[in-house]
């Protein structure tokens, strides 16, 4: 039976990734990304899309009532895949208190990578399928062991909790909570196009398996978590990063 999927950040990288394979399933998709151009070349077959910024409530709760109203009043599967570094949004401050600078990387990687999730999530809550609702987070490896500054792994560390917590609410429901922490994937906005030689072989030299990750083994485990087969799985961080965890 096809299920309703709402997929965040589906433009691009990860959530494009999994959008293609929940479509493949024989999924009603929807799309949402702050920019519609990038949506309207996503390619994905039979998708909805809808532009917003969901850091604001004004755009999440206007995605919400457009997948409410494409879906029927029900969604199956959220999947949060928007996110990034908060340093690339505009509006940093250039000279003055060094405070300043640091005041909005906090605040920008905060609300690009947990409030995007947080708000529509709450906007949705009670209209998710019960049973067999599905919520996945995307978190980072970064999340686990630091980011550089800390601003990006503690913005996606704050959706560990909130996991942990969404999933005792919603459990008594028959939904499922998990997040999903991935490593260095390769083929994403992230991460960008251009990567040295050396920088390249120093990152996929931390990685166990010998190889960086591709959006389609992220894909592959959301797809898995919001399966029946995962019914019982929920309030997890799933870590998908060859090992890199680990380090060097």
């Amino acid at each position: 039976m096809a299920r309703n999927v709402m997929i965040t950040g589906g433009g691009t990288g990860i959530g494009l990734a999994a959008a293609h394979a929940f479509a493949a399933e024989g999924d009603r998709v929807l799309l949402v990304g702050r920019r519609a151009d990038v949506l309207a070349k996503a390619g994905v077959p039979g998708a909805l899309t809808f532009a917003a910024d969901l850091s604001t409530v004004q755009g999440a709760r206007g995605a919400a009532d457009f997948a409410l109203d494409a879906f029927d009043g029900t969604v199956d599967v959220l999947v949060h895949s928007a996110g990034g570094l908060g340093g690339r949004q505009p509006g940093a401050p250039a000279g003055g208190d060094p405070l300043d600078a640091v005041a909005h990387e906090w605040d920008a990687n905060f609300r690009v990578n947990t409030l995007t999730s947080v708000l529509l999530t709450e906007a949705l809550r009670d209209h998710l399928a019960a049973p067999g609702g599905r919520v996945l987070f995307l978190s980072s490896i970064a999340a686990l062991r630091g980011s550089g500054t800390g601003a990006y792994g503690g913005a996606k560390a704050a959706l560990h909790p909130y996991t942990f917590d969404l999933a005792k609410a919603l459990g008594p429901r028959g939904i499922t909570v998990n997040a999903v922490a991935p490593g260095y994937i390769e083929d994403t906005e992230f991460f960008g196009r251009e990567m040295s030689e050396e920088e390249y072989g120093r990152r996929v030299g931390a990685i166990p398996t010998g190889r960086a990750g591709a959006p389609a083994d992220v894909a592959a485990t959301l797809t898995w978590l919001a399966s029946p087969g995962a019914g019982h799985v929920t309030a997890q961080i799933v870590q998908v990063n060859g090992g890199e965890v680990l380090g060097r």
